[in-house]
Formats: C-alpha cells, structure tokens, sequence
C-alpha cells in the first residue's frame, strides 16, 4: 500500500480566477467582529448589513404551519410563489408580472450568480457597488466594467456614461446592474431618473438587472421599479433577506420579461443541475410574505420609520464632524467620505481605505468595510457603515406605542439605538484627534446633529 501523502499544486489544480480571491468582504467583516467580541474587546458592528427586524409574525406562522413539507418543488419555483411574487410586482410597481414570468432560488446571490453563467455577455457595474457582483462575474468568466460614480451627483450612474461606453467597445450582450436603494451609500433613483437611465438602456440594447431587495425600505415607502419605463429588457430581483428580516432564510426571485424567457429557461437549466430546487417549507412561507396585507404593511410602514430616524441621526452627527456623507433615501447604509481629514490622516499613516478602516476598528471599535471593497478607488477614503446593530424587535414594539403622526426622535434613537449613536460619536472624536479616541460607552442625549 502505499503511504505517501498526495500532493497537489494549487498552480495547476486552482481555477484561475479564484487565485488571490478573499471570502466576501461582508462575511469576513461580520466573523471578524464576532471573534474580537469572543475575546472580551468592545466592538460596534457595522460591516454586515444585515436587517434587526425580526421576520413577521404571519410569515414565522406559515413557516411552522408547513414545516413537514419535505418533496423537492419545481426548479423554477412553488407555482403559488410565483404567482405570489407576480402579483406583488404588480400590486407595488404596477409592473405586468406574470408567475411563469418568475423564477426562485436560495437566495438573490444565487440567482445573480446563475444569470452570470447563462448570459454570456459584459458586466456593467455603477461603483461603488454590493461587494459579489464584480467576483461572480470574473469567476463566471465574464468581462466587467466599472462605471465610477462620485460624492457630487449623489453616487447616481449618469446616462451618457453608458452611451459612452457602449460606443467605445461597440455592439456587444451586457448586462447592466441598478441597485437601489443603494448598498453601499443608501442613495435612491426617481422616476425621472429611472426613465432617462432606461432610455439608455433600450438605446444601447442593455439587459438591465434591477437590484430591488431594498425597495421596501425606502424610508418614505416611495420606491419605484425602473421595469416600468423598461419592461421589455428589465429583470427585477427580490427576495426575503432585507425588506422581510430573513436573510438566513435563503430565498431570492427573478422577474423576467417575456422577451428574455430564453434566459429563465437556461438558468433554469443551471439549477436543475446545481441546487435542484429552493427549500419547500421555506417557499410556502413566503407566499404569505408576498401577499403583504395589514400586519406585513404595519411592520413595513414601522421599520421604515426606525431606519428613517436612525440614519438621519447618524448622518447629521458625522457631517457636523466635517465627514463628507450623504443622507440615507433607504436601506440601512451610510457611505462616508474622510476626504476632507486626508492630511491629518496621512500624518498618522493612513492613505487609504483599507488602512483607514483598520484603524478604526483598532483605535475606536467601529467595524466598518473600506470603499476599495465596494470597487471604489483605494485612495478614495470612503467607508461603509451599516446601521443594524440594535434590537429590531425591541425598537419596533417601542414603535407602535408611539402616534401614527408622530416623527421618530432622536430620544428613541439614543434609547433603541445607543451603540450606533455611540460609533459615530467615537468616529467624530477620532478623526479629529491625532490620538486614539476613547472608546467610551456613554449616550449623551445632547450633542451635535
């Protein structure tokens, strides 16, 4: 027999396009947080985005009342559930969906992924953007272009950017990403510029992949689908994990046109040799998730309110800290620019976004992810902060006992949110000391907004 232990070079066994990748920037951010919080050391979790709310009751209710439910379901999806989300698109968006117009998976991600595969086309990201669509289409071999947004027009992809680079590389498949609100700056689109960024669009015969997990979350409940200027080339993606607080629940949807039903069928293809099909139990719950009704729109209409209250707080501290950033439109995400601090901070070995963010979670506790993840350039010091680390189910049940016509406080902030108001107050005093900030756990109710 022989005894000698394989060996196996990752030169030539590794496929290439895995070589120097890292875990996704969210996850590691988030398992990293909780192992210095293991070892004893004080840290404020704002790397994940991750929704505090709980997942509604009627939903957790439809999970119990199927959890025997145990026969694999159709590839592209429970017919209910598609019919389910159809009519979900058209009750919120007015958007013509129909259930063979749907396709689930385990996850948004998942889909995202499996569309890479299927559509052999470019990449065309508006940065900075969510951390996994650049990895997964270099991954699926796929050819990405970046399209750089800035600080002065709100992080918004401006129209001609597309025309411009559709006629530099010519008449070529592409598949742009709309993500909004936006993970990472927690910026929105209107319809005004939905339509012209459409108009693009159809001009340029762009697959458009519109990136809608946040559009509940809009914080004044006014999101608007861009499929409704474009419906003949938009695929519309939702899912459970944000809007619904199930994100380990694993559950995503496509919308397609029926001019890309060619597309649906080879993903659906993919699937049946890859994940064959989405949890059963989990798919007859969130036929009640998309139904909404009056419990679902109360929950809703409550989180929003919270998340409205809680970024603006945070946002008015760290811009009267001199912090470029702009006030959140939805989501739970807050874009920061240290630009204005570059020298005091190059003076303390900081030259980028990356350095910048070590710093932090070494020197004030705030675990925040750098810009550079988010495809913006690694001198630009920007940094991600997601505002989730609270007790969602404590600060929606405070929520309800307020007035419908009262506007959240910044005493329901201070209370229901203490740690957040506590990582952007070590944050104003850090970046204006050439010291380390103390990290100190005291919530004053009076202070700079």
């Amino acid at each position: 027999m022989n005894t000698l232990a394989a060996t196996f070079d990752p030169e030539h066994c590794l496929n290439p396009a895995l070589r120097g990748m890292g875990q996704s920037a969210t996850v590691a951010i988030n398992e990293r947080s909780n192992r210095m919080r293991r070892e004893g050391r004080t840290v404020y979790k704002m790397g994940l985005g991750q929704s505090p709310f709980p997942v509604p009751e009627p939903v957790v209710e439809a999970l119990k009342a199927h959890a025997s439910r145990k026969a694999y379901l159709e590839v592209p999806g429970l017919k209910e559930l598609r019919e389910a989300v159809a009519e979900y698109h058209q009750r919120a968006q007015g958007v013509p969906v129909s259930g063979n117009d749907v396709m689930v998976a385990p996850g948004s991600k998942e889909l995202m992924f499996l569309l890479q595969i299927a559509f052999a086309g470019d990449l065309l990201i508006p940065t900075p953007a969510w951390v996994s669509y650049a990895p997964q289409a270099r991954i699926a071999g796929r050819k990405v272009y970046m399209l750089k947004t800035s600080a002065q027009n709100g992080w918004r992809l401006r129209p001609e950017q597309l025309d411009e680079l559709c006629r530099k590389y010519g008449e070529r498949p592409r598949v742009l990403i709309l993500n909004y609100p936006s993970n990472p700056t927690g910026m929105t689109l209107g319809g005004a510029e939905l339509k012209s960024i459409a108009e693009a669009a159809r001009r340029n015969n762009i697959v458009l992949l519109s990136d809608e997990i946040y559009g509940e979350l809009h914080h004044e409940g006014a999101h608007e689908s861009v499929a409704r200027f474009y419906p003949e080339g938009t695929i519309i993606s939702s899912g459970l994990s944000k809007w619904c607080g199930a994100g380990g629940w694993r559950l995503g949807t496509f919308a397609f046109p029926k001019t890309l039903h060619w597309l649906r069928e080879a993903m659906t293809v993919l699937a049946s040799e890859t994940y064959t099909s989405t949890s059963a139990p989990i798919q007859y719950a969130a036929v009640r998730a998309f139904q909404g009704g009056t419990r679902i729109e109360r929950y809703l209409w409550l989180a929003r309110r919270i998340l409205r209250a809680i970024g603006r707080r945070l946002f008015a501290r760290l811009s009267a800290a001199g912090l470029h950033v702009e006030r959140p439109d939805g989501a739970f995400y807050l874009f920061v620019d240290f630009g204005p601090f570059r020298e005091t901070l190059l003076e303390r070995g900081i030259a980028d976004s990356r350095q910048l963010c070590e710093k932090l979670l070494e020197e004030t506790g705030v675990a925040a992810l750098p810009g550079a993840d988010f495809g913006s350039p690694p001198e630009e010091l920007t940094v991600r902060m997601a505002y989730v680390d609270f007790d969602g189910a404590r600060a929606l049940a405070a929520a309800e006992t307020l007035p419908a016509d009262a506007e959240i406080g910044d005493e329901f902030v201070l209370r229901y949110a203490a740690d957040l108001v506590q990582a952007v107050e070590n944050v104003a005093a850090w970046v204006k000391s050439p010291l380390e900030a103390p990290q100190s756990r005291s919530h004053p109710l009076e202070g700079p907004m």
